[in-house]
């Protein structure tokens, strides 16, 4: 009878844990996203931006990019938003603007969060800018 118990319960623990796997995995592509944001974005984009800038100063502001043309969730190469960080310096409209382009590293964190359906936490995270100011400040 204990053995038909565990068989039972079995299927539903592993399911579970499955469930709490993939939640983490989707956690950490929003925080890799996040990291490259505040490390790269947010001093303009921030809460002192000028207002013909998209918002990124907190992830309320970012789902509201989510689902038009700046961030289409699976489809990376269709989001202005990675276009944009993947223009060469010269190109008009790269970002973040004055030659100082994110590293490959940071483009692919972007992409792949992107790629994986642009997932963010359930609860608002205030964005903070991090790192040195870019030039263009």
């Amino acid at each position: 009878m204990k053995s038909l118990r565990l068989l039972l319960v079995l299927p539903v623990l592993l399911s579970s844990c499955a469930h709490t796997v993939r939640q983490a995995a989707d956690a950490s592509g929003a925080d890799a996203a996040l990291h490259v944001l505040e490390h790269n974005c947010v001093h303009c984009h921030g809460d002192n931006r000028l207002s013909t800038m998209p918002p990124i100063n907190d992830t309320r502001a970012i789902a509201k990019l989510i689902g038009s043309h700046w961030i289409v969730p699976g489809r990376p190469d269709a989001s202005r938003f990675y276009q944009v960080v993947i223009f060469p310096d010269e190109v008009p409209g790269a970002m973040p603007p004055s030659g100082h382009a994110i590293s490959k590293k940071d483009a692919h964190a972007l992409r792949q969060w992107i790629k994986d359906g642009a997932r963010l936490p359930a609860q608002n995270v205030k964005l903070t800018p991090r790192g040195p100011l870019p030039r263009s400040i």
